[in-house]
């Protein structure tokens, strides 16, 4: 079965350069407005009133023309020379970057294909190898494309353990082969979202789209979902236990509208709320242990968590 996944369009600028005689142009008007400026501000300095006519020139006053000559015309020559020298520079710079990204969206390709196998060795083979795309992506836009299509297979259709038929070996296995690539997802999301935002290999600031996600389990303790939008809305929290101690959350907008909590257990002990806008409209369920709101109160238990939640720096 191949999983038809969404893809997003990166619209990357192309190189834009002025024609190189406008370049010119002002790099030369540039030279002579600072030039002047130098030479009317030692002029000030000096104290000068006035040139003094001399009538005749002697030799050395005509060798001083002649360097000066030759000066104007080696700082117009090297004027010219770096003007080319960046106008190449930003040419082998957008080469380099076009490149990057054709071997970008190859590997790309290929990564997408494995996770429409049937086999979850392949499969697994295909999230690791977009996890490592994402770290490599040369933009942050190509990261971003990686993680939705990392999420968007977390959002395919899936058979929780309670549906399955009762003494079917074969399901059962292929149950727990999927399970354990869609857990897999849940950890790499995690690790790279405990990394700080300085690290390269950081995911922190990015969106992370997880709705009607069936969750039969999954550690995210510690992660840190930072200045994104995390829409966990009709997502289905049942058998398993997922782990958000320790989580933080923190600006952005955290979505858990219309998620159901029945089965299992999800903790989030420990976890902080702030400088954002958390939504549990119309969540149902037992409310998940751990979960206390900013004011303090905790939520009860077996109501449903219809709030709005502002925390404190929003």
């Amino acid at each position: 079965m191949r999983a038809q996944l969404p893809r997003r369009r990166t619209e990357r600028r192309g190189l834009r350069l002025w024609p190189v005689g406008t370049v010119l142009a002002l790099a030369f008007t540039a030279a002579l407005l600072v030039a002047a400026a130098v030479f009317y501000t030692s002029w000030d300095l000096l104290g000068a009133r006035g040139l003094k006519p001399e009538h005749r020139i002697d030799s050395t006053t005509l060798f001083d023309l002649v360097k000066l000559a030759f000066g104007v015309v080696a700082g117009a020559g090297a004027l010219v020379a770096l003007v080319v020298a960046y106008r190449r520079q930003r040419v082998d710079e957008d080469g380099a970057l076009r490149e990057a990204t054709r071997l970008h969206t190859e590997r790309f390709t290929a990564a997408v294909s494995q996770l429409g196998e049937e086999s979850a060795a392949v499969r697994l083979g295909g999230v690791h190898a977009l996890a490592g795309l994402a770290d490599d992506a040369p933009t942050r836009e190509l990261r971003q494309t990686c993680i939705d299509v990392l999420c968007a297979y977390l959002r395919l259709p899936y058979t929780a353990e309670t549906d399955l038929s009762a003494g079917d070996a074969a399901a059962r296995h292929a149950y727990l082969a999927l399970r354990e690539v869609r857990h897999t997802v849940i950890r790499l999301v995690r690790d790279h979202l405990r990394w700080p935002p300085e690290h390269p290999h950081s995911w922190q600031g990015h969106h992370f789209d997880l709705t009607n996600v069936t969750f039969d389990g999954g550690d995210l303790s510690r992660a840190v979902f930072s200045g994104s939008t995390v829409n966990f809305g009709g997502a289905t929290f049942s058998g398993g236990s997922v782990n958000f101690v320790l989580a933080t959350f923190s600006g952005g907008t955290v979505a858990f509208n219309g998620a159901t909590f029945s089965g299992g257990s999800v903790d989030f002990f420990g976890a902080t709320f702030s400088g954002g806008t958390v939504n549990f409209i119309q969540a149902t369920g037992s409310a998940p242990s751990g979960l206390v709101p900013p004011s303090g109160s905790p939520l009860p238990t077996g109501l449903s968590l219809s709030s709005i939640w502002h925390p404190a720096g929003s």
